[in-house]
């Protein structure tokens, strides 16, 4: 089983993307979903997770207040909502799912998917 990021594109500054992240071949088991995003040359950066118990959501500093995760338990699909996009917000983004919790270290996850490219440009 495994995740699929879609939903990508090209963006203008101060735009908007829905990101969509569903699992593929099978029946996902799961506590977390997080969204990651790696631009070229850096590291891969964690953004928020949502925990699927109590859908408590977390974000990263530089997304708080601009991205909202979301599920949608009826599609079985995870959402990113992101709004003021910034050129800096270009990257590839990746959801990941995590059986125990939400964790905001890349290296813990094997099992990344294809992700989906995000370009913030004029």
């Amino acid at each position: 089983v495994q995740l699929q990021a879609s939903g990508g594109g090209l963006v203008q500054p101060g735009g908007s993307l829905r990101l969509s992240c569903a699992a593929s071949g099978g029946t996902l088991d799961y506590n977390a979903i997080g969204w990651f995003r790696q631009a070229p040359g850096k590291e891969r950066e964690w953004l928020c997770c949502i925990n699927r118990i109590n859908d408590r959501t977390e974000y990263a500093d530089s997304v708080k207040g601009r991205f909202t995760i979301a599920r949608d338990n009826g599609k079985n699909t995870v959402y990113l909502q992101m709004n003021s996009l910034k050129t800096e917000d270009t990257a590839v983004y990746y959801c990941v799912a995590d059986a125990i919790a939400c964790r905001r270290s890349w290296w813990l996850y094997e099992n990344w998917g294809q992700g989906t490219l995000v370009t913030v440009s004029s």
